[in-house]
């Protein structure tokens, strides 16, 4: 099989992420005016209980086996082999999870017709076999499929909801879009497996390392789904839970610019630890340190300034709430990011998942006891807090445990030219808000010259990992041009 190029894959996993942010800012405005805070509230909270429930049935098993697709890239049989025993044995736990739900909320009589339709959901990631191609490097293939089923999904969006009564039709259109997809790329599949015989599979021998991953999923999913499940309970006003849905969406559509490099980067870390590889690995994190600085900082520093304008601008009235939120999370983008390269790209791939439950369970024990001690009386802006000091802690642990692997005070260091030069542009960007009145100029403004004083101030500095992008630009429209 030929090397996939990591930089290829990055610009179409990240071609996707883009288009991930594009869709929410298309749809957003529409979506918060048409169906209201306490119908975006009943999305997130009910979403919120199936995705425990996918989390359940799933079991770490797209982590696991895309790690384990990536060890045997070379080996067609043998991870014809493994793709089979994974996901026969996602299919049996997704069941016994989809029983479970039946049971426990579509028996139910309130949000019954939203859960009927979450059932599908949880099929829906039955199908999902995107693990296996991601495992080969094959980021193309997903890409194509996810971008032209989010299209149509926009297009669905504009014709069929059209007032609050239609969050059913959301619903539908949300849980279609995803059983779709899943099983579009099935189509791709006969080329890249061959025949195996049922009685050569060994479905439970994956349990084991797999429940090595479920435990830090489960973790994770503390802090992340968590959070709207128990705003949902404590608090009996469902527009918090919307409140707190929009600012963290709009932080998460551009932590995926960042995440996404996560993706790419597992299965190859994981191909070059199989191979001992050792010095490759060390030089791809190095330059995924650099990347989450270069942009996580004036990402932080530009929501803080352009929210209060954003927002009511952006989600309507009543949303007011979102843009403080919007300023506390924001630091997530630069801890997640962190987090992201030392554990998803390194600790994982390098079958270090001790140490990388033992961060997450520590990070979701705070996030815990904050949410436990805040939401009851702030709602939304407690379990703000309680995101980015799980986050934090996360990140400090894994920073803790890879001590031994890397200078940290060198990876702190490097973060220097862009810290200052956000800061900068951070100034400048207040001044423009204080002196122009105008909402949408002032935004177009500090975007436009915010990213100019940015990069200006970068290349003053002379930063490497900003020439060295230069560079490699140059020499590739060199070789196209010759």
């Amino acid at each position: 099989m030929a090397k996939k190029s990591v930089a290829k894959n990055y610009i179409y996993n990240l071609s996707y992420q883009i288009l991930v942010i594009i869709i929410p800012l298309i749809t957003t405005p529409y979506i918060s005016r048409v169906l209201g805070a306490e119908n975006i509230g009943i999305y997130s909270y009910t979403l919120s209980i199936s995705a425990f429930f996918i989390l359940f049935g799933s079991l770490g098993i797209a982590l696991y086996g895309k790690r384990e697709i990536a060890y045997q890239q070379k080996n067609k049989e043998e991870y014809s082999k493994i793709f089979w025993e994974i996901f026969l044995l996602r299919t049996i736990l997704m069941s016994i999870s989809l029983v479970i739900f039946y049971f426990s909320f579509v028996t139910k009589e309130q949000y019954q017709i939203y859960y009927r339709i979450l059932m599908l959901e949880i099929l829906a990631n039955c199908a999902d076999i995107s693990w296996f191609f991601q495992g080969l490097e094959e980021f193309k293939k997903t890409v194509i499929r996810n971008m032209i089923v989010k299209v149509i999904s926009i297009v669905c969006i504009f014709v069929f909801v059209k007032d609050k009564n239609d969050l059913t039709k959301y619903f539908l259109i949300y849980v279609l879009s995803i059983l779709i997809g899943n099983i579009s790329l099935w189509l791709y599949l006969p080329k890249f497996l061959v025949k195996v015989k049922f009685r050569q599979l060994k479905i439970w021998r994956h349990i084991k390392p797999t429940l090595y991953l479920f435990i830090p999923q489960i973790a994770i999913e503390v802090y992340t789904l968590l959070d709207r499940t128990m705003i949902g309970t404590i608090i009996s006003d469902k527009s918090e839970v919307g409140f707190y849905d929009q600012s963290q969406k709009i932080i998460k559509m551009l932590l995926t610019m960042i995440t996404s490099l996560g993706t790419v980067m597992l299965p190859r870390i994981a191909n070059n630890f199989a191979n001992g590889k050792k010095k490759k690995i060390r030089k791809y994190m190095e330059k995924s340190f650099n990347m989450v600085f270069f942009l996580s900082f004036p990402m932080i520093f530009g929501i803080i300034s352009v929210s209060s304008i954003f927002v009511p601008k952006f989600f309507g009235e009543g949303y007011g709430k979102v843009a403080i939120l919007m300023n506390v999370i924001s630091p997530i983008i630069l801890f997640i990011g962190l987090s992201n390269v030392i554990g998803t790209q390194y600790l994982l791939p390098t079958k270090r998942q001790k140490e990388f439950t033992i961060s997450v369970v520590c990070g979701a024990i705070i996030n815990f006891i904050i949410n436990i001690s805040l939401i009851w009386k702030f709602g939304a802006l407690g379990a703000s807090i309680g995101t980015v000091v799980a986050e934090l802690t996360v990140t400090l642990v894994q920073f803790y445990f890879v001590r031994k692997d890397f200078k940290i005070i060198r990876i702190i260091k490097s973060s220097r030219n862009y810290l200052l030069s956000s800061l900068l542009m951070f100034i400048v960007c207040l001044v423009i808000k204080s002196v122009v009145r105008k909402p949408y100029f002032s935004m177009a403004l500090q975007c436009s010259l915010g990213c100019i004083i940015y990069f200006v101030i970068l290349i003053l500095l002379e930063d490497k990992f900003l020439f060295d992008i230069i560079n490699r630009i140059k020499v590739k429209v060199k070789i196209k041009g010759s």
